[in-house]
């Protein structure tokens, strides 16, 4: 198998299926379609399979990771939406696509910027440098109501 790196925002139906496929909280339908539009940058993963569909020639591609960052675009980015379907997990693939996101942010961002993210796996993120807040502060959330 092999795989490419874009910078590209997820497709609604590629966002809700690998956060579906991540086990990651859902998101309703109409909160992905108003948000992704007004990401400031994303990168996709695709596992691409050479020898194309069944007997036919060219290329099959399949999304299998997605990053994006959000924010202001000037004093503050959340790096959010990190996900890698379980099947395309241990290839290196959520280091890709994190380094091709900070890579942006690197050019982009301009100097003190508070860069965040909210984390679901330990070590992961300090390996490019990300620290935990606590005890100077600390994260929280709210969820609006469901549906």
């Amino acid at each position: 198998m092999e795989y490419e790196i874009r910078a590209t925002v997820p497709s609604v139906e590629t966002y809700l299926s690998l956060r579906e496929a991540a086990e990651m909280s859902p998101r309703s339908r109409e909160g992905v379609e108003r948000g992704l539009p007004n990401s400031l940058f994303a990168v996709t993963a695709f596992a691409v399979d050479t020898a194309g569909p069944e007997g036919g020639t060219g290329a099959a591609e399949t999304a299998v990771g997605m990053v994006r960052v959000v924010g202001d675009g000037g004093t503050v980015y959340q790096i959010v939406d990190m996900a890698v379907h379980p099947d395309h997990q241990g290839e290196g693939l959520g280091s890709a696509i994190l380094e091709e996101l900070l890579a942006f942010l690197d050019e982009e961002a301009p100097p003190n910027a508070y860069v965040n993210l909210v984390a679901d796996v330990d070590g992961f993120y300090e390996r490019f440098g990300f620290e935990e807040t606590r005890p100077a502060s600390k994260a929280m959330f709210l969820r609006t109501g469901s549906e």
